[in-house]
């Protein structure tokens, strides 16, 4: 289980995730995480939530995002909001660390999901571009399909290739959930509790327009 101040890096895509707020603190209506990316990092791939909203603000560096096959750049102080649904990516656009509140609503199986794939990839058992093989890939996604899924093909296509792929993946033994192992000296889990890295005296909102400022590059 997630717990506030749980610290997940993946070291494949160069994402360390920062928790602060998780799902069992607000009965799954939410988390919030704080997101480093080192230079040159991204997440694995173009995605969609299609039940759940993000709200990204930028504290430090420059963020590239694409929603909807629009580019935008974001600096610190900017936010944007990526609706249920919406196709989208990011990377870490500028030359030094770029750093983020993204705030998820509701939590759904975010926290499984990430502790999945950054664990995986920590593992070596990720290629690249931190995506395990593909019937690994189908009974994670199969899993998680109410969390994450592929921009394209539609999701009843997807739907139908992971009830192909998935059952061949778990007779290889594939899991749905990885989690992180613990110390057998200190029953810890690596990287966690580190200190917070954000001002909690801040302003929080939930709700605001796509973009907020100009980030179009």
């Amino acid at each position: 289980m997630i717990r506030p101040g749980d610290r997940l890096e993946n070291p494949v895509t160069g994402e360390v995730l920062v928790f602060h707020r998780t799902s069992e603190q607000t009965g799954g209506e939410s988390l919030l995480v704080e997101t480093i990316v080192r230079p040159d990092g991204f997440v694995a791939a173009a995605h969609v939530h299609p039940h759940q909203t993000e709200r990204f603000e930028v504290l430090e560096g420059l963020l590239g995002l694409r929603l909807e096959g629009k580019r935008l750049l974001a600096k610190p102080g900017d936010v944007a909001f990526v609706a249920a649904g919406t196709p989208h990516c990011f990377w870490n656009a500028g030359e030094g660390e770029a750093r983020f509140l993204c705030e998820v609503r509701p939590a759904l199986q975010f926290e499984s999901l990430i502790e999945t794939m950054f664990t995986l990839a920590a593992e070596g058992k990720t290629n690249q571009r931190g995506m395990p093989n593909p019937l690994r890939l189908a009974v994670i996604a199969r899993a998680h399909f109410d969390t994450v899924r592929l921009p394209f093909p539609p999701a009843a296509v997807q739907r139908a290739g992971l009830a192909l792929g998935a059952p061949l993946g778990k007779l290889l033994g594939y899991p749905e959930t990885v989690t992180r192992q613990t110390s057998p000296a200190t029953k810890t889990r690596p990287h966690s509790r580190p200190g917070r890295t954000y001002d909690r005296t801040r302003p929080h909102t939930t709700a605001l327009d796509l973009v907020q400022k100009g980030w179009e590059a």
